[in-house]
């Protein structure tokens, strides 16, 4: 018969085994559970953009054909990241990219629209999340600031120098985010820097005429020249270009040197 010590040491044996086993478990379901580390880095600097109502587009003089007149448009409630998707986020999920103006804290630049939708492919296959490209209305709503919107000119003042890097101040390039001013909702560089593509295939009669709730004119075609609305203005706009409300295209497979994206997701 084995002696109370032998006993108490398989005891001992047999009861480490269990909580190792267990430990085990544990980690695996908890790791399971946890988010990508990516995840974690964009979530970090998402800012809710609470649903309402605004003037979309302007009845301006200096407003075109495109961006004219102003309606009213809702949109539901929404995630934006505080920043454009930069380089070391881009690389994170790629492994390179052809930015022309390269440093980890600069927009991705020199992409398409598809490129810009082909990461965030990628980047959900990786996470397991649902990002996207935003909507132009969902986009200009956030420009503006949202129900905290001020009704500056552009997206957090009436000084395009306090916010944007744009053609005079820019020397021809992208910039660092986040170094100019944000806007109401803590936005940084929406207008200028790197313009910024949205999902809306540009239509000058779907701007005018869509719905007004929640607008969406996402169209999906393997045509090159398919062209698609890009907001924001860039490095290499003038002021008089940088609206909040101003509207350009690019054809969906052309890659430009002062075009980059920022992230949404839908509001859980």
């Amino acid at each position: 018969m084995p002696s109370p010590t032998v006993k108490r040491a398989a005891f001992i044996t047999i009861s480490g085994l269990i909580l190792l086993a267990a430990t085990t478990w544990f980690n695996k379901v908890l790791l399971a559970n946890e988010p990508h580390p990516v995840m974690k880095q964009i979530e970090s600097d998402m800012v809710l953009v609470e649903g309402g109502s605004f003037e979309m587009g302007s009845s301006l003089p200096a407003a075109s054909k495109a961006e004219s007149p102003a309606r009213t448009v809702s949109v539901d409630s929404f995630y934006i990241s505080k920043f454009e998707v930069t380089q070391s986020l881009f690389e994170s999920v790629m492994g390179s990219s052809m930015s022309y103006f390269s440093d980890p804290d600069v927009p991705v630049n020199n992409l398409s629209w598809q490129q810009a939708n082909y990461f965030i492919k990628q980047l959900n296959t990786l996470t397991g999340a649902n990002y996207r490209l935003p909507t132009e209305a969902e986009w200009e709503f956030a420009a503006k600031g949202g129900n905290k919107s001020q009704n500056y000119t552009y997206s957090g003042s009436n000084n395009i120098e306090d916010v944007a890097w744009y053609v005079a101040n820019a020397n021809n390039r992208a910039h660092p985010v986040g170094q100019k001013q944000p806007n109401e909702l803590g936005l940084y560089d929406m207008t200028g820097n790197v313009g910024e593509f949205v999902i809306d295939a540009y239509d000058e009669g779907f701007y005018r005429y869509g719905s007004s709730d929640n607008p969406n004119n996402a169209q999906d075609t393997n045509i090159g020249l398919a062209h698609k609305s890009v907001r924001g203005g860039s490095f290499a706009y003038d002021e008089g270009l940088s609206e909040s409300y101003r509207r350009d295209f690019a054809s969906q497979n052309i890659i430009m040197a002062d075009m980059g994206l920022r992230l949404v997701r839908d509001a859980d």
